[in-house]
């Protein structure tokens, strides 16, 4: 899920490139029904990436859709980190980075976290939140190994 942001129209552009399906929306414009479409998607395809932090901010903040969607689809979260070694750093509210040439990429995988079905509330703010500060702490030590 991309946003429908002069961001997400870049992003858009690059994901399709690179063979992937984008579905535009977020919180403010057009998520539910981008939503709707990735939980179609995951049942087909059973593979989805989601950029978790909307189009206002905060960084890195973990929007609800994230839990909403694994929860209406069966899916597991498998938090996925990007780190750039010589990155471009745009002046954006997330500070968005585009590697320079030649410099190296390195992805890494967490370990899956399962959702169950019937979730309530304080579940699943207690997920979101966490997971949220695992994403923040991750990349805070994969930022970490570039600088050593």
């Amino acid at each position: 899920m991309i946003s429908r942001s002069k961001d997400g129209d870049f992003i858009t552009d690059v994901v399709q490139r690179i063979g992937w399906v984008p579905m535009r929306g977020s919180g403010s414009r057009g998520g539910k029904q981008a939503l709707r479409l990735l939980v179609k998607e995951i049942k087909n395809r059973f593979l989805c990436g989601h950029i978790v932090d909307g189009p206002t901010g905060p960084a890195h903040g973990i929007k609800p859709g994230l839990i909403s969607l694994v929860v209406h689809s069966g899916a597991a979260i498998c938090p996925t980190y990007v780190f750039y070694e010589r990155p471009w750093i745009f002046n954006s509210w997330d500070r968005f980075m585009v590697p320079k040439p030649f410099s190296r990429v390195k992805i890494r995988f967490d370990s899956l976290i399962f959702v169950p079905e019937d979730v309530d509330s304080e579940l699943f703010e207690e997920l979101r939140s966490g997971i949220e500060r695992q994403m923040i702490d991750r990349y805070e030590e994969g930022d970490q190994n570039w600088i050593r």
